[in-house]
C-alpha cells in the first residue's frame, strides 16, 4: 500500500514540485520515499511506501528497461502471474512488478489479468498509461498543468499548485496518453428472481466456499493481517473465516479491533464474536471530546464534507488508529451491503426483485467515492492497509449471479402481507449461520456510526464546537464540516467538485 504522484510532460517538473506533492501523501507510506525519472522520457514519479508484500526489495518506482512504474494496492494473483510470465525475469519480490511484465507482453487486455485492488501509472518514452481496479478500491486522480498531465493518489497532492481539470480516473478504467480512456471492466448485472426448483441449500454452500476463497486470497501478505470487528454480520463473518485461515496455517489467533462509546452495542457484540471465534481482541472507547478533536483531521483526509460520509468516517478513523498499534493491514466488511441488500432503504424493494437487483448493481458502481473513499482515506491516514474481500472480483461475479429474491427475503411468508417483515442479506446469513451465535447471525443491521455510539458522541462534539447546549441541526452540521474543509485546502472548490455524497446515493423504489 502506498501513495504516489507522477508528472508527465510538465516543463517545470522538478524536485520541488514533486517533493511538495509527495510530502502531502506521506501518511500513505511511511516506510520509504523515492523519486525516479526515466531517461529519454518526460516523466518523474514519486512514491511513499507501506511495505506489505516483498518488504525487503519492493521499493518503488520500479524501473525495467525503458519502463517506469508506480503502483498502489495489492495484486493477489502475482505468484501465479510470475509462474506464467517466468519468475527468472523478475528483479524484485514485489507483487507490483507483475504489472510491468504483463504490459511488456503486449496483450490487448493485459490489465484484465490483474486480480486485486490497485491503481498504477506506467510510463515509457512514448506514452503514459494509468489504470484503476474494477470497483475503485484504490484511488487515482488525474489533472493537467499546461500541456502536461499529473497523477496522484489523493486530491490534496494537487491543491494550490496550478493544476486544472482535476478528476478521478473511473473504476475499471485505463487511461492511455495515446488512445484515451477505455473501460476494461464492467460490473456483471444482478440476477432477479429464483427459478423454480433452485437448490437454495446448495447455493448457500457455494456462497460460503466462494467467500472463504476470497478471504484466504485477501489475507496473502508478508506481514500480519488483522480484522476490523464491529459485531455486525459483515465484519464478524470475515473475522470468523480469517481466524479459520490462520488456525489452519498454524498461525497465532487473529487480531480483531473494535471501537465505540462505553457500553455501545458494537463493543458488546464484538467482544462476544471475538470470544466465540478465539481472536485476540482489542477495543478502544471514545468520547464527544475525542470526536471534536478529530473532526478536522477526518475531513482533511476524507476530502469530503458530506454529512453522512463524515459521520461514518469518524469511527473508521478511530478503528484504524487502534489497529495500527499492532498490524499494518486489516480486513473489513465493506461491500456486503451492496452485494446482498443490507441497507434499510433496500426493504422498499422487497416485492420487486428486478428493481432490487438493478439497484444493487448501481450502488456497487458508486462505492468508489463513498464507502470505499471513506475506508481508504481513514485507514491510510493512520498508515494502515484496508482489505475488502467481499469486493473480490470473482466473489462479485458469484454474488451477482444469486437471485436478488434470496438476498432480501420475507421473514415469514405467511405473515408478510400483514407485517411486511423482510430480512436483509438472508442468503449470506444462512450460508454463514454456523460461524457465529444465532442471535448475532440474525442481528438486525445498524449503521456503523449508530452501533458504535458515534451519533450520540457526535451530537456532543457538535455542541462543543458550536459552543452551545442546544441541538445542532443537520444544516448547521453541514456548514461546520464545509468550513473545516475550506480551512484545510487552498482550493476547496476543487476538492468539493470531486467529493462523493452519501445522501444522494440512495434511490427510492
Amino acid at each position: 500500500m502506498c501513495g504516489f504522484v507522477c508528472l508527465w510532460d510538465i516543463e517545470d517538473e522538478n524536485e520541488a514540485l514533486i517533493g511538495t506533492m509527495l510530502a502531502r501523501l506521506g501518511h500513505r507510506g511511511p516506510d520509504a520515499r523515492r523519486v525516479a525519472r526515466l531517461d529519454g522520457a518526460p516523466v518523474a514519479m514519486g512514491h511513499c511506501r507501506l511495505s506489505i508484500i516483498g518488504p525487503e526489495d519492493g521499493d518503488q518506482p520500479i524501473r525495467i528497461g525503458r519502463q517506469l512504474l508506480v503502483a498502489n494496492g495489492e495484486i493477489y494473483n502475482h505468484a501465479d502471474l510470475r509462474a506464467i510470465l517466468g519468475d527468472g525475469d523478475f528483479g524484485t519480490a514485489s507483487d507490483s512488478e507483475t504489472i510491468l511484465h504483463l504490459y511488456s507482453r503486449g496483450a490487448p487486455r493485459w490489465v484484465s489479468r490483474l486480480d486485486g485492488m490497485f491503481a498504477f501509472v506506467l510510463a515509457t518514452p512514448e506514452r503514459i498509461v494509468a489504470a484503476r481496479d474494477p470497483l475503485g478500491i484504490k484511488p487515482l486522480y488525474m489533472a493537467r498543468r499546461g500541456r502536461g498531465l499529473a497523477f496522484a493518489s489523493e486530491l490534496k497532492a494537487f491543491d494550490g499548485l496550478g493544476f486544472t481539470e482535476v478528476r478521478a480516473i473511473p473504476p475499471g478504467t485505463l487511461f492511455d496518453s495515446r488512445d484515451g480512456l477505455r473501460h476494461w471492466y464492467r460490473l456483471p448485472s444482478g440476477r432477479a428472481a429464483a427459478e423454480p426448483g433452485l437448490d437454495v441449500e446448495g447455493l448457500a454452500r457455494e456462497l460460503r466456499l466462494a467467500l472463504e476463497e476470497a478471504v484466504a486470497k485477501w489475507m496473502v501478505a508478508d506481514v500480519e493481517v488483522g480484522s476490523f470487528l464491529s459485531g455486525g454480520l459483515d465484519s464478524s463473518v470475515i473475522a470468523a473465516i480469517a481466524q479459520k485461515v490462520r488456525s489452519g496455517a498454524g498461525l497465532s489467533p487473529l487480531r480483531t479491533f473494535a471501537v465505540g462509546t462505553p457500553g455501545s452495542p458494537d463493543l458488546v457484540a464484538a467482544r462476544r464474536v471475538a470470544a466465540h471465534i478465539g481472536a485476540r481482541h482489542s477495543e478502544m472507547t471514545f468520547s464527544a471530546q475525542d470526536v471534536a478533536d478529530s473532526l478536522p483531521q477526518v475531513i482533511r483526509h476524507l476530502e469530503s464534507a458530506d454529512v453522512d460520509l463524515v459521520r461514518s468516517a469518524v469511527p473508521t478513523l478511530f478503528a484504524a488508529r487502534l489497529a495500527r498499534r499492532d498490524v499494518k493491514a486489516v480486513l473489513t466488511g465493506e461491500g456486503a451491503d451492496e452485494l446482498f441488500a443490507g441497507y434499510a432503504y433496500h426493504h422498499a424493494y422487497a416485492d420487486d426483485p428486478r428493481a432490487l437487483a438493478d439497484e444493487l448493481t448501481r450502488s456497487l458502481g458508486t462505492m468508489h467515492n463513498i464507502n470505499l473513499q471513506r475506508v481508504d482515506r481513514m485507514t491510510m491516514a493512520e498508515s494502515l492497509e484496508a482489505r475488502t474481500p467481499f469486493l473480490d472480483a470473482d466473489f462479485i461475479a458469484f454474488a451477482q449471479s444469486i437471485p436478488a429474491a434470496l438476498k432480501l427475503r420475507r421473514t415469514d411468508p405467511e405473515a408478510a402481507e400483514a407485517t411486511g417483515a423482510t430480512t436483509e442479506k438472508w442468503l449470506l446469513r444462512k450460508a454463514c449461520a454456523d460461524l457465529l451465535p444465532a442471535d448475532l447471525v440474525w442481528r438486525r443491521k445498524a449503521q456503523f456510526d449508530e452501533g458504535s455510539g458515534t451519533v450520540a458522541a457526535l451530537e456532543g462534539a457538535l455542541r462543543l464546537l458550536a459552543g452551545t447546549d442546544d441541538e445542532v441541526g443537520r444544516e448547521a452540521e453541514a456548514a461546520l464540516y464545509r468550513a473545516m474543509l475550506e480551512r484545510s485546502f487552498a482550493e476547496p472548490a476543487m476538492i468539493l467538485r470531486n467529493a462523493g455524497a452519501w445522501a444522494s446515493d440512495r434511490v427510492a423504489a
